[in-house]
């Protein structure tokens, strides 16, 4: 009843809204989540049907007892998310469509109701973004499609397991659970890196504490090497957009075709750049494994993600590892004004030593 009555508030909210393209995408949107919440069935059911792949049994297990540590030892507000599964076709739950300009890295922004601003928009359809992406693409924007693993309704519902999560190996399962339940804590609209970048230090510090308690602790060495092929990224990335957006300035006094061949210049020496940095990595960086294309949408999305992860992590420290007072201090902080809470997490990131 809790479901379909909010679905219901969705509906409503849609037919308030103008424009065709607008209520198309709605429409879709609604149709799709609906059909997420409707087609599980009880994680029990499944752990319990003969039928249940071994492997498939084995992940659910897992995640039962995940679920219990988030809420018992995470203080995660879990209520009754993950507890049904969903069998989906695709290794994807939905797929997010980022578009940029031609000659900036400041992506556009789709804008909510409840939710806010986002520079991304998701799709329960590939074609259907691939529609809103050639759109983009006619009026000259750099566009990129990625598909989303699992996505969080902030509450609002609760969050089936599916394919996406239990395909992982059992590490990456249980951090994304944390991750998704993170979500649930607190949520600033207009800042996806502050939320983003939360959701992330929970799951790292998460994960730490699961696999210390099922005797792994040595596996979380994995989890900080994805850390830091990220964060070597990242650092990669910050360069070549520092030079991009000096290029882009020179707009309207350097003629367009010589600043989109000085882009794509920089662009391949990035990719080149990336292709480098990977050659010691045991597994594969945030773009993927070479060769990679890049553009101003792929770009402007990385950037937003994990900046402030060390910043978050100080912060539980600071808070002596309780999950619940770190919690109140995150949402005190999320209260503060977008340029005092920028200071705050840079200085917090100043402090942070992953060896301490």
């Amino acid at each position: 009843m809790k479901q379909l009555s909010q679905i219901y508030l969705l509906l409503l909210l849609v037919t308030m809204l103008n424009g065709c393209t607008t209520i198309g995408y709605y429409s879709q949107a609604i149709s799709g989540h609906l059909s997420l919440m409707t087609s599980g069935r009880p994680v029990s059911s499944a752990i319990a049907d003969e039928s249940t792949p071994k492997q498939l049994r084995d992940s659910l297990v897992v995640s039962r007892q995940a679920r219990k540590f988030a809420a018992r030892r995470l203080a995660l507000p879990v209520g009754e998310a993950f507890r049904e599964y969903v069998d989906l076709d695709r290794p994807w739950v939905v797929v997010n469509l980022v578009a940029a300009p031609e000659f900036s890295l400041q992506p556009h922004r789709w804008c909510y109701p409840v939710l806010g601003c986002q520079a991304y928009r998701g799709y329960f359809s590939l074609e259907d973004a691939k529609r809103e992406q050639a759109l983009f693409r006619a009026r000259g924007f750099d566009t990129f499609i990625g598909g989303v693993t699992a996505y969080s309704t902030l509450g609002w519902f609760d969050d089936p397991l599916h394919t996406g999560f239990t395909t992982l190996p059992e590490d990456r399962m249980v951090a994304l659970m944390f991750h998704e339940l993170a979500h649930r804590v607190v949520y600033i609209s207009d800042d996806t890196a502050f939320n983003e970048s939360f959701a992330t230090a929970v799951e790292l510090e998460g994960l730490r504490l699961w696999l210390s308690a099922q005797g792994k602790p040595g596996q979380f060495q994995r989890a900080l090497e994805r850390l830091a092929r990220r964060n070597q990224t990242q650092a990669l990335v910050a360069d070549f957009t520092d030079r991009l957006e000096a290029l882009y300035q020179q707009q309207g006094t350097v003629p367009d075709d010589r600043l989109r061949a000085r882009k794509a210049n920089l662009l391949n020496h990035l990719a080149q750049a990336y292709r480098q940095l990977s050659v010691n990595w045991s597994g594969p960086g945030p773009f993927g494994p070479p060769p990679v294309t890049l553009n101003n949408a792929n770009l402007a999305l990385f950037r937003q993600y994990n900046q402030h992860v060390p910043a978050f992590r100080q912060l539980l420290r600071d808070n002596d590892n309780d999950f619940s007072a770190f919690y109140h201090a995150v949402r005190e902080l999320a209260e503060q004004p977008e340029s005092q809470r920028s200071e705050r997490l840079t200085a917090l990131s100043e402090r942070f030593d992953e060896h301490l």
